[in-house]
């Protein structure tokens, strides 16, 4: 089985529309999209090899240094499959962005590092 990195995004805009409900209603979605991540996790068991988590803040380092900045990469999950088409069909209507202000799910592949 291939290994797939599934990064989970959101954009600033997409935040801030769960910013904008209610402290009740916040709540409210936020119970419900933890329990049906916690039903996708369970569902997708066998395929997921690491359930990683949330994202924090990104520093970038670079030749010039290091510098705070922001991006879109809100979480991230390993899961294998026997193509990236079976990879990313585990993630349709996956609750980031059907529940939650996720915009998305980006999979792709584990690659060997060559000569390795």
């Amino acid at each position: 089985m291939k290994r797939f990195l599934a990064v989970y995004t959101a954009s600033p805009t997409a935040m801030s529309k769960l910013e904008a409900l209610s402290e009740a209603e916040r709540a409210q979605r936020l119970a419900a999209g933890v329990a049906a991540w916690h039903k996708w996790a369970a569902d997708n068991s066998t395929a997921i090899v690491e359930m990683g988590g949330p994202l924090s803040r990104t520093k970038l380092v670079s030749p010039a240094g290091i510098t705070d900045i922001r991006n879109n990469l809100s979480a991230f999950t390993i899961v294998q499959a026997p193509t990236q088409e079976a990879a990313a069909r585990l993630f349709i209507n996956h609750p980031h962005f059907s529940i939650f202000p996720g915009e998305g799910v980006e999979v792709m592949e584990c690659m060997p590092i060559p000569g390795a």
